[in-house]
């Protein structure tokens, strides 16, 4: 069975054509102010208006208050939050409850026992996603076309369904698919010309690949 494949980062309606016509299952819109990817309500409306129903929607935060959550879930139309700051599964746990929607947490990896971390979220989270850890003085907690060691997911049993990210590109993602047997993979800088600027042929580059395993 295929891997599903999620877009991260849509900000133009050119580039959320590219992933709608390369048939990817979830598109991320990234809410994190920082980030050179940030949608504003007013684009992520427009955004999740021309998507519809055609693609899961997915909300990327980093460590959110309810407001800002309400907020977002409302313009676009969500149909999942990823939470990828440091929030606890207490954390997790309660925006679920709140907002009734399915949350994917990610989980930063680069060592082993990172991993076995996932396994806290057990019933806080519906979805587990494996990122590349960012240096202790990066501004961005993902998005930064960083890799881990993929055999760190290597025979994984997950109580949750998962996924992997973290430089993840048109070129690797076969291989990366291959080597964990992920049963979703997640990319945003892998498919850019520069940050923040998604490329469409990569786009379609990269779903061609995912499938091709």
């Amino acid at each position: 069975m295929a891997a599903a494949i999620k877009i991260c980062g849509i900000s133009t309606p050119e580039t959320l054509d590219a992933v709608l016509d390369a048939q990817a299952d979830h598109v991320g819109f990234n809410f994190f102010p920082p980030s050179p990817r940030h949608l504003g309500l007013v684009e992520a409306s427009a955004l999740a208006a021309r998507a519809g129903s055609r693609i899961s929607k997915v909300g990327v935060f980093v460590d959110p208050d309810d407001d800002a959550l309400r907020d977002a879930i409302s313009a676009a139309k969500l149909d999942a939050v990823q939470l990828h700051g440091d929030e606890s599964p207490a954390r997790s746990a309660a925006v679920r409850a709140q907002f009734g929607l399915p949350v994917w947490k990610v989980i930063p990896v680069a060592t082993a026992s990172d991993v076995v971390s996932a396994q806290a979220y057990t019933h806080a989270a519906d979805f587990i996603l494996f990122d590349a850890k960012t240096p202790k003085d990066a501004q961005l907690p993902g998005g930064m076309g960083l890799r881990f060691d993929w055999t760190l997911l290597s025979g994984i049993r997950m109580s949750l369904p998962w996924g992997l990210a973290g430089g993840l590109s048109p070129t690797n993602v076969g291989g990366a698919i291959a080597a964990t047997g992920a049963p979703l993979v997640d990319t945003s800088s892998g498919v850019e010309s520069v940050p923040g600027v998604k490329d469409m042929d990569k786009i379609a580059a990269f779903c061609k690949a995912a499938r091709s395993v």
